[in-house]
């Protein structure tokens, strides 16, 4: 029998917000997290901005020694998982911890150790790397280190899938809880790639804002749009089957209803034409969540800032609900806001939709002035909207070709 699959935690660390209720706030009021690269000197570069989590000192959450032992990443899965644990109230002395799993995605992990340990490398010799270099920079180690520390002994796994990777886990999560698979899960994902090799590679592939304008560099659906900004951060949330929920007297933020995973087949690094394969992903989760395309009423987009994919997105939404519909759907992107998370763009979208619905509000695309007739929907510029919200999804498109799209409700929304 198929299990209905509700949000019960969340737990953020964003540019615009150490916790999920700054970050809500920062997304409510229009905040714009983006401003100079500070972690190191870009005199030599020719990208300037990234959105970077502020005053973060990782001893404010953990002991020195074990600081040093995580690279910042995994600092900041274990942040926001310990908050979204917290939140949902579940206590690991009266659950079941071998139905409870953790699935949380990367788009490259501990890249900054990486960088680090190479410069000791080739400056010191092969003495001189670290033997905490391994379990530092392999991606699978922001899922090792929440089970070890929620003490979760269900399905513990690593999804990489670039910028859809946060996404991935959550819907990948949903289906394990849905089948009978595990009761409870933690999933979202994690990033701090502001590193010089990384703006770097971003930058010579022609994917990131050389703008130094903090309010005209993440622009979507912007027509002066030219390139994304990268952030940093983490998003995590709780699943749970609902009738376990419903025992413990849980909070319930949201209901996950659907589910759309696909790939493009396509190119490494640009979407398929007219977005055909996020159009087929969104398709799929309306199909499984049952419901009528007219009926959605906010869809937090990828949308990055480049042109490719603003403009792929745009008419794959318009594939997926039909024409009429997409005119009505409000569509924003929050990455004017907090930058493009990568590997944890989804975990934080998903956090949002969580909010949007629970509060009615819809937030806003920010930074935006110049309309582009090739991304003609309501783009809900520049202001939120007070708004109540029967269906939000929430899109992520990854280099390889990988979409995915979740889709989720009020839990008193009516299932078809």
């Amino acid at each position: 029998m198929e299990r209905r699959v509700v949000i019960t935690g969340l737990g953020a660390i964003t540019p615009i917000g150490n916790n999920v209720e700054e970050f809500w706030n920062g997304i409510k009021e229009g905040k714009c997290g983006i401003d100079k690269i500070t972690s190191f000197d870009t005199s030599n570069f020719k990208v300037k901005l990234a959105a970077e989590v502020k005053n973060y000192n990782p001893e404010d959450y953990f002991e020195r020694r074990e600081a040093k032992r995580l690279d910042k990443f995994s600092q900041f899965a274990l942040i926001a998982s310990r908050e979204a644990w917290k939140d949902s109230g579940l206590d690991k002395e009266k659950e079941n911890m071998e139905r409870v799993g953790v699935i949380l995605g990367s788009g490259i992990g501990g890249i900054k150790t990486i960088e680090d340990e190479q410069v000791k490398l080739i400056q010191k010799g092969a003495d001189r790397v670290s033997p905490m270099y391994i379990p530092m920079g392999i991606i699978n180690m922001a899922t090792g280190n929440v089970a070890i520390d929620i003490g979760a002994k269900g399905e513990s796994i690593a999804m990489v899938t670039a910028c859809s990777s946060g996404t991935h886990c959550i819907g990948e999560s949903f289906r394990m809880i849905k089948h009978g698979y595990q009761d409870i899960m933690l999933a979202g994902g994690t990033e701090s790639s502001i590193t010089p090799l990384s703006v770097a590679g971003f930058t010579n592939i022609k994917a990131l804002s050389k703008s130094e304008d903090k309010t005209r560099a993440s622009i979507p659906f912007d027509k002066e749009r030219n390139g994304f900004v990268m952030g940093e951060g983490a998003g995590i949330i709780v699943l749970e089957e609902l009738e376990h929920a419903k025992a413990r007297g849980a909070k319930i933020y949201a209901e996950i209803l659907g589910y759309g995973a696909t790939s493009d087949a396509y190119h490494i690094t640009s979407p398929a034409p007219g977005g055909e394969g996020g159009a087929r992903a969104m398709k799929i989760a309306i199909e499984e969540a049952k419901v009528d395309p007219s009926e959605i009423t906010y869809i937090n987009a990828h949308g990055t800032s480049t042109h490719l994919n603003d403009a792929s997105e745009t008419a794959a939404i318009k594939t997926a609900l039909g024409e009429e519909n997409a005119k009505k759907v409000m569509v924003s992107s929050t990455k004017g806001n907090t930058g493009h998370l990568l590997g944890a763009a989804g975990g934080i979208e998903a956090v949002i939709c969580a909010k949007a619905i629970q509060e009615g509000f819809v937030p806003a695309t920010i930074n935006y002035k110049v309309p582009d007739e090739e991304c003609d929907l309501d783009v809900v510029p520049n202001q939120g909207r007070k708004c109540k919200i029967k269906y939000a999804m929430s899109n992520s498109l990854g280099f390889g070709g990988h979409n995915s799209s979740i889709l989720m409700a009020s839990l008193g929304t009516d299932v078809k």
